[in-house]
Formats: C-alpha cells, sequence, structure tokens
C-alpha cells in the first residue's frame, strides 16, 4: 500500500483546500471534510485512506450542492443528478439524492403535480405539451399520466384563454392569424380545437 506525505494543505476559495502530496499537487478537497480527517501538514496519508477523503469530500460536495440549487426551486431527481454527477461522482450524487428523497426534499411527484397547474391553469399550454414539458424534467410516464388525469382542461377553454391574453394582438391581419395558429399548434393543440376556438371567440 502506498504512502504519500502531506507536505501542504492550502485553502482556496469555495471551501477547497489543495493537498500537496510528497511536494506536489494532489487533489483540492472540502476544507470541513479534510479536518474531519486529520489531514494536516507532516503527516502520511495512505490510498486507502486518501480515497476515503475524496469520496467524504465528493458526498459532502454533492450535498452542498443540492441544497444550494434547493433554495433557488425545487427540482427533479433528474435535474439534481444530471448537475451533480459531471461534478462529484455518480456514487456521491445517488447517496445525496437518496438522502433528499427520504428527507422529502426531492420529489418528483409533488414536482410534477405544481408544475403541471402552472403549464395547464396559469400558461393555458395543452395536455400534450405540458407531458412533453415534464419529461424533459425527469419525470417517467406512469407519473404523468397520473398527474395530469387530476387536472380538468377543455383544450378550446385554453386557447380561448390564450387567445384573449398572449395572442390578444395577433388576430387583426391574416398573416397574423397563421402565426398565431402555428404557434398554437406548437403549443401542442390539435387543428380541430384550434379552429373551434379562433370560431368561437371572433364570434363572441
Amino acid at each position: 500500500m502506498s504512502e504519500y506525505l502531506i507536505t501542504a494543505a492550502e485553502e482556496r476559495k469555495k471551501g477547497l483546500t489543495a493537498l500537496y502530496l510528497d511536494g506536489e499537487y494532489a487533489v483540492s478537497v472540502d476544507t470541513v471534510t479534510l479536518a474531519s480527517f486529520g489531514c494536516t501538514a507532516g503527516k502520511v496519508i495512505t490510498d486507502e485512506q486518501l480515497h476515503e477523503l475524496l469520496a467524504a469530500s465528493n458526498l459532502h460536495r454533492a450535498k452542498e450542492k443540492a441544497l444550494y440549487l434547493l433554495e433557488y426551486r425545487s427540482r427533479t431527481r433528474r435535474e439534481l443528478y444530471d448537475k451533480l454527477s459531471p461534478l462529484f461522482g455518480e456514487e456521491a450524487a445517488e447517496t445525496v439524492l437518496e438522502r433528499l428523497e427520504d428527507l422529502g426534499l426531492v420529489n418528483d411527484e409533488a414536482f410534477a403535480r405544481d408544475y403541471a397547474e402552472q403549464l395547464l391553469e396559469r400558461k393555458h399550454f395543452s395536455r400534450e405539451r405540458t407531458a412533453f414539458e415534464l419529461m424533459k424534467k425527469g419525470i417517467d410516464r406512469d407519473t404523468i399520466d397520473t398527474v395530469l388525469d387530476e387536472f380538468e382542461t377543455d383544450p378550446c377553454e385554453q386557447i380561448q384563454a390564450l387567445l384573449s391574453t398572449k395572442f390578444a394582438r395577433r388576430l387583426s391581419t391574416e398573416k397574423d392569424r397563421i402565426r398565431t395558429v402555428n404557434a398554437l399548434k406548437a403549443m401542442g393543440f390539435h387543428w380541430q380545437d384550434i379552429r373551434e376556438a379562433m370560431e368561437l371567440f371572433t364570434s363572441g
């Protein structure tokens, strides 16, 4: 088993400490984790201890990063995994996410329900477009179907709401109307519902 002399431990920015082994820079680790391991200049560290130190450092940093991200908004499991795993490794990411799920800080079904409400009832997205946006966030199909079944939406009413708000100034000319139809199609609405909604809207 290889052993290394810790020749220096220099604190850097963002809570990291640069570790020098046998006179050469080796790695930067979490300062708090390093202190808990008692690794200071002049001590000897083995390969196994170094591996344990790095794993513990990655775990601590992954947890801090996840909590930092969650301060701004709720996120899905996959969103957090995609942020954490490239920086701290798959093992640390999975361990942190399991703990956050146990604590209720990460809950894909609750996220999907809140996000679906925002898209369907506030932005008046179609069911299909809402499902697509949830899939982009990493929500599985079964959860998406379960959540969307909780909402009763009429595509014609959704479109009319958009025509009276977002597209209110885009109906005066034929060119504007074509652009509006294309925009509604891009939002996941079917042509039959779009035509019916526009007829009702203009006749009203």
